[in-house]
């Protein structure tokens, strides 16, 4: 067969026939493919992801479910200023066209505050140092509680009228008492070590007094006899010019 005749129709009609079917088939096949993908995908098809900030997970429920839209709660946080429980982020972010089906990823506020260490500021810190510290890690404060000691100097934290410990844990944003000394017992002290120092000197000042006046009474009772009269002096001990008896042997 001659290459004329092998590409003739003619000749080779039966050849031909199933090279177009086979064009054929492969041509419906991808027609029903790609209508099955724009099927499963929903190409074309979006809704726009509703508002649900601040809601509760029942109310976005319904408004998710009016739009073919799945949810999952996958993380939750905490900001004091929101309701315990309510949404806090979306994800995908609200107003993005998402396909029918989708599935959104809520972020939940905490029901209950979550809980901090109390930092270490007792009896090492002033009390603006342990404001700062304090209030850095989320915690409010009161009106300081004077306590007797150094001024400004904090001696502890309070919470509902109970001491804490150092590494105590309460709920972040609790409110707080920082007990900070008022300076008396300070000022008491030197008071009295004031008062201690004068009364020394006191008495180094009569014992000066009564010498001066004993040693006045000797003149003038001198110049009236004419004869000196010794003063009182302690006796001081001579060394013995002999030596003992037990020396001797030495």
């Amino acid at each position: 067969m001659t290459i004329k005749e092998f590409f003739s129709f003619k000749s080779n009609r039966y050849f031909w026939l199933n090279i177009i079917a086979m064009v054929v088939t492969v041509i419906v096949l991808l027609f029903f493919v790609m209508q099955w993908l724009s099927f499963y995908t929903h190409h074309g098809e979006s809704v726009e992801v509703p508002h649900v900030n601040g809601l509760t997970v029942g109310q976005a429920n319904d408004k998710l479910r009016e739009r073919d839209l799945n949810y999952v709660v996958s993380d939750s946080a905490y900001n004091q200023f929101k309701p315990a429980g309510v949404i806090l982020f979306v994800n995908p972010a609200e107003g993005q066209q998402v396909k029918k089906g989708r599935t959104v990823y809520i972020t939940i506020n905490t029901l209950s505050a979550p809980l901090h260490a109390i930092p270490d500021v007792a009896d090492n810190s002033s009390s603006r140092q342990a404001e700062a510290k304090l209030l850095s890690a989320g915690f409010k404060l009161t009106d300081n509680e004077l306590v007797p000691g150094e001024r400004d100097w904090v001696y502890g934290v309070k919470c509902h009228g109970r001491q804490l410990v150092i590494g105590e844990k309460v709920p972040q944003g609790a409110l707080l008492t920082l007990l900070v000394g008022d300076g008396e017992e300070i000022n008491e002290s030197e008071d009295s070590d004031s008062l201690d120092v004068q009364d020394e000197s006191d008495m180094g000042e009569v014992g000066t007094d009564q010498g001066t006046t004993k040693v006045e009474n000797n003149n003038a009772e001198n110049k009236k006899t004419g004869v000196k009269k010794p003063i009182n002096k302690k006796p001081v001990d001579k060394p013995s010019s002999k030596k003992s008896a037990d020396d001797s042997w030495f």
